[in-house]
């Protein structure tokens, strides 16, 4: 038996699963967890649950115990810390002209590793800094590069739907988007309305694209000529969800009508190009 409880780090942040143990443990609960880079400040999101398996292949890690008063007062001191190191790296930055964006510094629980997120349009030759950062902080400094995607996860915000980005509360990976997505479900294509806070193409286009080609599967292509209980006609556009199609008719109206009125349907040839002759 498995007792898989959802722990969170940061305020709107991932949630990781770990192994409960026995622990009883309840939402909001304090916690010090094992991880990658040792121990682990977090907080119970997700309630343990019971599983006869194992969940995951890989090897869950394991609540080590619940956090006391000492352990509040070091997180408080890292956070105090990450500021103080995050103020001095933009000075080195600036002092080093170098191109590229600080956004975030995390430290380990025991304050003996600080890892700078920044973001760039190209390569930083960075090892200048990291002596300086070295120097002034005492401990393990490690520079990382990420994409302007993994920016928004770990900054946060609000989408245009109002409300928390689906990278920082619940998406686990980035999954592809193409502006293919936006046309079959009929978007606007203004990048300014489909783009999320990172300046690319939003998730959530994702979400229904699969339903969309579903449900247009036996609909007739936009542009083509098809013939309806009331007459002839071109398909100007697509209503997927409520099953129907809006159709501009010979005598110059239009009507929107259901896909099961369509007797039959003609895709309009293109005009072939003409050759043009060398001399």
């Amino acid at each position: 038996m498995y007792k898989i409880v959802g722990i969170k780090f940061k305020r709107g942040g991932k949630v990781y699963d770990f192994d409960s143990g026995a622990f009883v443990l309840q939402k909001g609960d304090e916690v010090i967890v094992e991880t990658q880079h040792g121990l682990g400040y977090g907080v119970v999101a997700v309630p343990p649950v019971t599983h006869e398996n194992q969940p995951s292949e890989r090897l869950l890690k394991k609540v080590f115990r619940l956090a006391n008063e000492k352990d509040c007062i070091q997180r408080d001191k890292n956070i105090e810390e990450e500021k103080k190191a995050h103020i001095y790296c933009l000075e080195c930055i600036k002092q080093l002209d170098l191109k590229m964006n600080l956004f975030a510094v995390e430290s380990t629980f025991d304050s003996g590793k600080f890892t700078f997120f920044f973001t760039s349009d190209g390569r930083v030759d960075f090892r200048r800094l990291v002596k300086m950062l070295v120097q002034k902080l005492g401990v393990r400094v490690e520079m990382r590069q990420v994409g302007i995607r993994s920016q928004a996860r770990m900054c946060g915000g609000l989408g245009r739907c109002g409300r928390i980005l689906c990278c920082t509360s619940f998406l686990d990976k980035f999954g592809p988007v193409s502006i293919r997505m936006a046309k079959e479900q009929g978007l606007s294509l203004n990048p300014t309305k489909i783009s999320g806070q990172c300046g690319r193409l939003m998730c959530c286009l994702t979400y229904e694209y699969e339903t969309y080609l579903k449900l247009k599967k036996n609909f007739p292509r936009i542009g083509s000529i098809v013939k309806t209980v009331k007459g002839n006609g071109r398909v100007i556009r697509h209503n997927p969800i409520n099953n129907r199609v809006l159709i501009r008719f010979e005598e110059g109206f239009d009507t929107e009508i259901n896909i099961e009125d369509i007797i039959s349907s003609k895709h309009k040839p293109q005009p072939l190009k003409k050759k043009r002759r060398r001399r």
